[in-house]
């Protein structure tokens, strides 16, 4: 009974907090330079573990397809039908957005965290600084704005490593695993995509500043709050993964 108040009392907080951060900026030229560093920081630096797990995890793909598919009443073209429809539904909107969530979310309740605990944020309220908006709404639109367009990238590089994993095995050509590849395309799928991965941004970016920004203790509780974060965002991802899924398909 105690853990089902403290959960609504929690999400109670979220929703209040989540309140104060979506307001106008108080200056747009700081708002701005803000948003363009944390589109560095949250979605620039992921680019290469995006690519790396994607090129892999495509190639791993196609192999396994290819070695447990193996049976001549299949045509050539399962095997690209089946890995484009792996990579664009599920593998790189989802799997992508919990590997975002162990390294996005953890730095921004960290940082948060760490700021919080130095008194900096304190500091700005002070300073007459709306700190909840300067702080944490140009996390959120960062990851709103990158975090889709690092999921466009992993589809495109997981289905190149789909090829390479062809070409490793040897039993499937390209032009087969091509027209499997262009088989029955939808835009659908890739919409799905999207809207999975920009709910999946508001979800990191908001338990994980939530998780930061209301902190209390000392350095120790920035790597608990930090943890909480990541565990809690890769909660709620796979429970929307199931929602957005159920809705769409």
């Amino acid at each position: 009974m105690k853990k089902l108040r403290y959960l609504i009392e929690d999400f109670g907080n979220y929703l209040l907090l989540m309140k104060e951060v979506f307001r106008w900026p108080q200056n747009m030229h700081i708002f701005k330079r803000q948003l363009l560093f944390e589109i560095r920081t949250l979605g620039l630096d992921s680019i290469l573990i995006v690519f790396l797990v994607s090129v892999f995890v495509g190639v791993a793909v196609v192999v396994q397809l290819l070695i447990n598919l193996e049976n001549p009443i299949y045509p050539d073209w399962i095997y690209g039908f089946s890995a484009r429809k792996t990579m664009m539904l599920e593998f790189s909107p989802t799997i992508i957005a919990l590997i975002l969530a162990g390294k996005c979310a953890s730095k921004i309740s960290s940082e948060l965290g760490t700021q919080r605990i130095s008194e900096q944020i304190d500091a700005l309220e002070v300073m007459g600084v709306h700190s909840a908006s300067y702080l944490i709404l140009p996390k959120i639109i960062a990851c709103m704005i990158t975090f889709p367009l690092l999921i466009i990238m992993s589809i495109f590089v997981s289905i190149l490593g789909g090829a390479v994993g062809a070409m490793t095995i040897g039993t499937l050509s390209m032009a087969a695993y091509t027209d499997g590849l262009r088989l029955e395309y939808h835009n659908i799928d890739l919409i799905f995509a999207i809207v999975k991965i920009f709910v999946y941004s508001i979800i990191i970016s908001t338990i994980a500043s939530y998780r930061g920004y209301t902190l209390k203790g000392g350095s120790v509780e920035v790597g608990i709050q930090s943890t909480k974060s990541v565990v809690q965002s890769c909660i709620v991802i796979m429970i929307f993964d199931l929602i957005i899924t159920n809705l769409f398909m």
